[in-house]
């Protein structure tokens, strides 16, 4: 590992898929960002946990968990403190919220959520297959997708395909670009599959300018010039013009609701 790379540990006393899905979610919110994850599953004894929480330490990282024996989470919580190194309870709220809200109890059992039902490991599927198909490094790949999201640079693009992946969508994002011509493999694809991202220009200009202010670059290239965002856009629109596809304009549109006009449009 190179020296201050960032250091995540992920912990479970199941495999850890949910939470490496919720860890892998948030890094795609950081470009360009080179993360070093390690993950312990199955973890069932408290001596187990010092080692790791010891290992983050050293690393100065962070640990991202999901246990529910009460003594582990004792433990981890205690240990983290005793080293000062920040955890992330992914399980824990959300149990909490559950048995203040409806009066639950929980089983208490490691790995229960896998174990729920096909449609655990569908969204599982779908969330590794959306990662992997990010930012259109495998066009191969999208026959096997269930929604192709179009979109010129800094559209949602990712955000949304893993928020779809976690609704048990298979989401190949494709960035489109006026020098770039578009794959044979999407020209191939059914309407029904694609879905063409669009946004007012001036929303946009905010946005890149801000993008580039928070990588210390400056402001004022082509990147963020107006004249540019209205090409890429008028770009956009004729390609998915061609394709038939459905088209939604996410200015000021929260991702969630975006993602339901999209689910919407695939169920009618």
């Amino acid at each position: 590992m190179k020296q201050g790379t960032p250091f995540i540990t992920i912990c479970s006393d199941s495999v850890g898929d949910t939470a490496e899905a919720v860890v892998q979610a948030v890094i795609h919110q950081f470009e360009h960002r080179e993360v070093e994850i390690k993950r312990y599953g199955n973890v069932r004894h408290e001596d187990e946990l010092r080692k790791l929480v010891e290992e983050a330490a050293e690393h100065k990282g962070f640990i991202a968990y999901t246990l529910v024996q009460p003594e582990l989470r004792e433990t981890i919580r205690e240990e983290a403190v005793r080293l000062d190194v920040r955890i992330v309870d992914i399980m824990g709220p959300m149990m909490q919220a559950f048995i203040d809200t409806f009066s639950g109890a929980p089983t208490r059992r490691p790995g229960v959520l896998r174990r729920m039902d096909e449609n655990y490991f569908r969204r599982m599927e779908a969330i590794e297959f959306t990662v992997s198909s990010d930012d259109g490094r495998d066009p191969g790949a999208m026959p096997q997708a269930d929604l192709v999201l179009m979109g010129i640079s800094r559209t949602s693009k990712t955000p949304l395909g893993i928020f779809l992946a976690h609704r048990g969508k298979k989401v190949v994002n494709y960035p489109v670009v006026p020098e770039i011509a578009p794959p044979a493999q999407l020209l191939g694809l059914p309407a029904k599959r694609l879905v063409g991202l669009t946004i007012e220009p001036e929303a946009m200009l905010k946005i890149r300018s801000q993008r580039l202010k928070s990588l210390g670059l400056p402001v004022g290239s082509q990147y963020d010039s107006i004249e540019r965002i209205k090409e890429e856009l008028a770009y956009a629109e004729a390609l998915y013009q061609r394709l038939g596809c459905f088209v939604v304009d996410i200015t000021d549109r929260a991702i969630e609701e975006t993602a339901g006009l999209i689910l919407g449009n695939l169920s009618e």
